[in-house]
């Protein structure tokens, strides 16, 4: 499939951050993994072209087991995208990280099942590393952009991603914050990793909505809601703007990155 449009940056997330894109196009993919969520937006952030697509479709009608993450990655692909920004909402797993704070997470733990979560389904066994599964330059780029702006934000974190679209137990909760892990959500995983399959930079931008179902030994915070979740993204959907349009002008700057040779060696013939 030739596309005429392409662009040099993508974005994963709600439709605040295209309104203040000067929009170029719209436009329809199909991908030979089905169609991903929504039209691909294609607007200008100073002189980069950016590709933004809602992981969860046009009025959040996609549960997050039920997103088509490989036809949504494959699209951005298709358009040249060489650099992901993921940001998301999410749940603290630890009092020092409060709602309103900024992760950039630098691990995940993957606590999905059955969703289709590669490319390489065969003949060829590939195995692709994601020891370290971030980008460390876009990592980097959001790191300094949120220090330049003054956003409240942690520089590394583990996300541990549940199937949902369920919260989590309190024993659940308990479990996962018993290991040190900061970071709750339910669509990081396999966004970060099919991105690494097809030699893409991926960032995530977690920002914390609530304290999951409690902290333990804490009995004034009561478990999330939909709701709670909602008030705190729209509260803070301005800085998530700010941060991006900050960071993604600097993509060009990034000359070389391991992430483009993911599947050196990867591949058993």
């Amino acid at each position: 499939m030739k596309l005429k449009e392409k662009a040099d940056a993508g974005v994963f997330g709600g439709s605040g951050f295209y309104s203040f894109l000067k929009v170029k196009d719209k436009i329809e993919i199909d991908t030979p993994y089905g169609k991903p969520s929504d039209s691909v937006i294609i607007g200008d952030l100073c002189g980069v072209k950016v590709a933004f697509l809602p992981r969860h479709g046009a009025g959040h009608s996609i549960p997050p087991h039920k997103i088509n993450y490989r036809a949504n990655v494959f699209a951005m692909k298709e358009l040249g995208v060489k650099h992901l920004f993921s940001p998301c909402a999410a749940g603290s797993l630890q009092p020092h990280v409060i709602p309103g704070d900024f992760v950039i997470c630098d691990q995940f733990v993957d606590r999905t099942n059955s969703r289709n979560d590669t490319f390489y389904d065969g003949p060829h066994t590939t195995h692709i590393s994601t020891a370290d599964p971030y980008c460390p330059e876009l990592r980097n780029i959001i790191i300094k952009a949120a220090a330049d702006l003054g956003v409240k934000h942690h520089a590394k974190g583990t996300v541990v991603v549940i199937q949902g679209p369920r919260f989590s137990t309190r024993a659940e909760s308990r479990w996962y914050s018993s290991q040190g892990w900061e970071v709750i959500n339910m669509t990081q995983y396999p966004e970060v990793t099919l991105a690494r399959e097809l030699e893409m930079c991926f960032v995530n931008i977690s920002l914390i909505t609530d304290y999951d179902a409690g902290l333990e030994g804490n009995s004034n915070i009561e478990p999330v809601t939909s709701n709670d979740v909602v008030k705190i993204f729209k509260k803070n959907n301005e800085k998530i703007r700010e941060l991006l349009f900050k960071a993604i002008p600097e993509v060009s700057s990034i000359k070389k990155c391991a992430c483009s040779s993911a599947l050196k060696g990867a591949v058993i013939s």
